[in-house]
């Protein structure tokens, strides 16, 4: 045997033993599950999808984990039923567990340690609503709408409403959800005031001073609220803004990629309590849906059509595949006819996506704070303590660095976490064109001509 072959042997045995020391290590740290029935809620929305597919694919069998998924009324009663202990845990609106944290609504401790996905939401008008905003809508050499559209283009029919008296009213699918945010970010960069809150006087509706009149509606209900003209439009997530285009009863005009690219979506929420009395557990089923969402991103999308079957069954999303695929395929079509590519429509493993940041965090207390759900200014600290309370990237981590032990994914794959601070750089890809940095939100909240900022209360 040669010095050389001898030396790369003995390389390659000690590079073996390392690995096995790592993955003797992680799994002793992580240790076994403390709990393996586990019931977990979702709402009939595509972006439950890593919950679906880390049970079709027997990811959480992997982790020795036996899961019952179980769809939801709506928000609330999913809130309400992880707090209660009836669930273990759920696919949550990025709101909900820093709402709770802060006592908005009701008042609980729940954190999170997975972001489940970006994007995913749009903003959809009546047809007669559509049919008054493309006379304010630019057109390409092609004809069609340029995007992304304003609400600058709305802003002259919610006047016309006003001054015949009637209210314009519109529907988003929780106080504290991304939609509620969405929506409002959009309205009032094209001037359009979408209301207050004030907690502190009692008033919860979110409608003081307000140009447009947003209420809440349970995502499935979204199409059939708006074709009754209870509503004029909605921000949901998909499938319904694809179901209106099916059903011939509203159009598309705008999505949260164009609002904000890349934002952040939903998240899977747990007590802290459970997550405390669990903690095995809980990485194990981090684990598990790191490596469901990894799946649905890879092969540049090329799982998406059989993602897209699965979310179909009825005791998923129950929509038609045709429907689901319009948007969870990489396209997403505004008015009938008018289909683009949206490669990123859907994102549930690039870029990060299911790290939580604490930058993520800190931008829904900003909108919380801006639309008076946090009714007195706080300091820049207060913003950290919260996300460090809420969002758990140390929990995220141990489940990550296990998947690398266990050769399933390659670091690479994740951020590098001697370096990660939990923060983005600063975002520039705003629909108005504001730089979001996650670091000064009072800085940032000044920058709004409407919302709430420094010292002002209602």
């Amino acid at each position: 045997m040669t010095r050389k072959s001898t030396f790369l042997r003995k390389t390659l045995l000690a590079a073996l033993i390392t690995s096995a020391t790592l993955t003797t290590a992680v799994q002793a740290a992580i240790g076994e599950p403390e709990k393996e029935d586990l019931k977990f809620g979702f709402i009939k929305l595509t972006d439950m999808a890593p919950l679906a597919i880390a049970y079709e694919k027997g990811f959480f069998e992997d982790e020795g984990l036996y899961v019952q998924l179980e769809a939801q009324a709506n928000w609330k009663v999913l809130l309400d039923r992880v707090i209660d202990g009836e669930l273990d845990g759920a696919h949550m609106l990025a709101g909900q567990p820093l709402g709770a944290t802060i006592g908005f609504g009701t008042k609980a401790d729940v954190i999170t340690a997975f972001s489940m996905d970006l994007n995913g939401n749009g903003i959809t008008v009546s047809n007669s609503v559509w049919q008054q905003m493309k006379q304010h809508i630019a057109k390409g050499p092609d004809g069609k709408p340029v995007h992304p559209i304003k609400a600058d283009a709305l802003k002259p029919v919610v006047e016309s409403f006003k001054a015949e008296g009637k209210p314009f009213n519109m529907g988003m699918v929780f106080p504290v959800s991304t939609h509620n945010y969405e929506l409002r970010y959009w309205l009032a960069a094209g001037g359009i005031h979408p209301g207050y809150y004030a907690p502190h006087k009692g008033d919860t509706s979110g409608q003081i001073d307000a140009d447009a009149l947003l209420s809440v509606t349970p995502p499935p209900q979204m199409p059939a609220t708006l074709e009754a003209g209870t509503i004029y439009g909605y921000c949901v997530g998909e499938p319904w803004n694809q179901q209106a285009v099916f059903k011939g009863i509203g159009v598309p005009v705008v999505t949260d990629y164009e609002i904000w690219k890349d934002n952040p979506e939903k998240v899977f929420g747990v007590s802290k309590a459970w997550a405390d009395k669990y903690p095995n557990t809980h990485i194990r089923v981090v684990k598990a849906m790191i490596r469901a969402a990894k799946w649905l991103d890879d092969n540049d999308n090329g799982n998406r059509p059989e993602a897209v079957e699965i979310l179909s069954r009825s005791e998923y999303v129950g929509a038609d595949a045709e429907v689901i695929a319009n948007s969870m395929t990489g396209t997403f079509e505004y008015e009938k006819g008018d289909k683009r590519e949206v490669p990123d429509f859907n994102v549930f493993f690039r870029y990060h996506a299911t790290y939580p940041y604490y930058s993520d965090a800190i931008w829904y207390l900003t909108q919380m704070r801006r639309w008076g759900q946090i009714s007195e200014q706080k300091p820049d600290s207060w913003y950290m303590d919260i996300a460090k309370q809420v969002y758990r990237p140390d929990i995220y981590r141990q489940a990550a660095e296990a998947l690398i032990a266990d050769g399933k994914m390659s670091a690479a794959e994740f951020p590098n976490f001697a370096k990660e601070d939990g923060f983005r750089p600063p975002q520039t890809h705003f629909i108005d064109g504001i730089t979001y940095n996650g670091k000064q939100p009072n800085a940032y909240l000044n920058k709004f001509a409407i919302g709430l900022k420094g010292e002002q209360k209602l």
